[in-house]
């Protein structure tokens, strides 16, 4: 064996070089021209038969209002600016993207029936089943992507029918918003405040006709204040009647004292003495005497002394004598007596004791009378108190709970009414339209049918040279024969000969 033989028989396969695989295209240009020129028709066509169409909207979150929460007092809606966490943002992405929306969306877009063919048909389809089709159809056709560093997601649908994307878009928006105030807005919320409102009105009317009742039976206005006051006239009836007490004692000792006295002073005293003849009595006297001297003269002149009527006389005149002497001996005396100023003072004064005893002794009766009522009143209020207190506070329990429900409704309503009204934590900054151009123009689907054709006319070439079971050069076999090549000679040089040898 020559020994370039044994060098080329021992020599390496070298890895392929840009000169062989050109060579590989070059001999299966023809398999590549006509996949090429195939593969570029059916992407052109496709392109200008069955355009693209994209409708795209955008959602925008924002923080327009805080729902009140739920709490035993009064809250009231804060409205302010507050920004918007990535979290949030990517959780309305998925949401837009719900297996439970987009069914929505095929449901009421009409898309089920696309889906309908034979041969789904042949294998038994369903409702079910052709739903299910459809929701994936729309989920691959729909792109749902996060603004970089802002609250805003974009929304896309390729479709062929211009009018079908936005209308599909248009649904999904109307399918998201409903399910996203469903889902941060729990429903049912405003009549449960209602229900509660209704109960809450019937609680506190029954605690109100309760407190009435309880104050026209009991006569009560404000059981509390009555008790105070009777508490205080209690006090001073008290007062007053310890004093009552203090002063009929005073007035005792008083009384006993002015007895005492009384007993030593004497009642009168003396304080004129006269001593006077009666001057009238001495001349009658006189007179009398006179004329029984004159008589007793007269009589003896008839008579003699001893005679009966002269003695008679003369005894008269005797007796005369000796009262006129009696009487001058006894003069009148005249006395002049007042009464004593101590004495009269002390009885006055007793008398007058004793009346305001009297009168002390009733007033202390009284006052004993009223401290009892009034004990027994303010026991009576004070029970009275405890009851109306604790009825006044189920009252104020009643209207504070009353008054609770009825701001939560207040605030469900408000809530209900913005969200109805479009004010929510997100919405629709961009409205989806009807594309009037396809996503693609015709020289993008010639560039794209160039780059496509080129890639799979490559393959194909490639493809086909590797299926083809001849040997191309040495290398291949001396690395599949293992077997040593003594001369090699090109495809044009056999060919010329083989041209050659039949001019011949």
């Amino acid at each position: 064996m020559p020994e370039d033989l044994r060098i080329a028989s021992r020599s390496p396969v070298s890895s392929p070089t840009m000169r062989d695989l050109l060579a590989v295209i070059f001999r299966q240009r023809r398999v590549a021209l006509i996949t090429f020129v195939l593969t570029f028709l059916a992407v052109v066509t496709y392109g200008l038969l069955v355009p693209s169409y994209q409708s795209e909207m955008k959602v925008i979150l924002r923080r327009g209002r805080i729902d009140p929460a739920v709490t035993p007092t009064p809250s009231q809606v804060e409205f302010e600016r507050l920004g918007v966490t990535e979290e949030e943002v990517n959780s309305e992405a998925e949401l837009l993207q719900d297996d439970e929306i987009l069914r929505t969306v095929v449901q009421n877009a009409g898309l089920i029936s696309e889906g309908r063919s034979w041969f789904w048909s042949l294998a038994g389809d369903n409702d079910g089943r052709r739903l299910a089709r459809a929701v994936r159809r729309v989920s691959k056709r729909l792109t749902v992507e996060t603004v970089h560093k802002a609250a805003l997601i974009n929304v896309n649908y390729k479709s062929s029918d211009p009018e079908q994307a936005a209308s599909v878009l248009q649904t999904l928006a109307s399918a998201y918003l409903e399910r996203h105030h469903h889902v941060h807005r729990p429903s049912g919320e405003f009549n449960f405040f209602d229900q509660q409102v209704v109960q809450s009105r019937r609680s506190l009317e029954a605690a109100e006709l309760q407190l009435m009742e309880f104050m026209r039976d009991r006569g009560v206005v404000s059981a509390e204040q009555q008790r105070d006051s009777a508490l205080q006239k209690l006090s001073d009836a008290d007062a007053e009647n310890r004093q009552t007490q203090v002063a009929i004692a005073e007035n005792g000792e008083r009384i006993r004292t002015l007895q005492s006295k009384l007993s030593a002073l004497p009642e009168r005293t003396m304080t004129q003495i006269r001593n006077s003849d009666n001057p009238q009595l001495m001349e009658r006297m006189k007179g009398g005497l006179l004329e029984l001297e004159l008589k007793r003269t007269e009589l003896l002149t008839e008579y003699e002394p001893t005679y009966r009527l002269v003695q008679e006389v003369d005894q008269e005149i005797a007796q005369s004598k000796a009262a006129i002497a009696g009487e001058e001996q006894a003069p009148i005396r005249d006395q002049t007596s007042d009464l004593e100023p101590n004495h009269e003072w002390a009885n006055s004064e007793l008398l007058k004791a004793q009346v305001e005893q009297r009168a002390l002794a009733a007033h202390g009766e009284a006052g004993t009378a009223v401290l009892a009522h009034y004990r027994d009143l303010a026991h009576e209020l004070g029970n009275s108190a405890i009851a109306q207190e604790l009825l006044v506070h189920d009252l104020k329990s009643a209207e504070e709970k009353y008054l609770l429900y009825v701001n939560k409704r207040e605030e469900a309503r408000i809530g209900d009414a913005l969200d109805q009204g479009g004010i929510l934590n997100v919405a629709i900054a961009e409205q989806p339209t009807v594309p009037a151009l396809p996503q693609l123009s015709g020289l993008s689907f010639v560039l794209i049918g160039l780059v496509v054709a080129g890639a799979v006319s490559v393959g194909q070439a490639f493809v086909t040279d590797y299926l083809t079971p001849s040997f191309r050069t040495p290398d291949e076999i001396v690395a599949l024969l293992g077997m040593p090549v003594l001369a090699s000679l090109p495809r044009e040089n056999v060919l010329d000969m083989q041209v050659r040898g039949g001019n011949r």
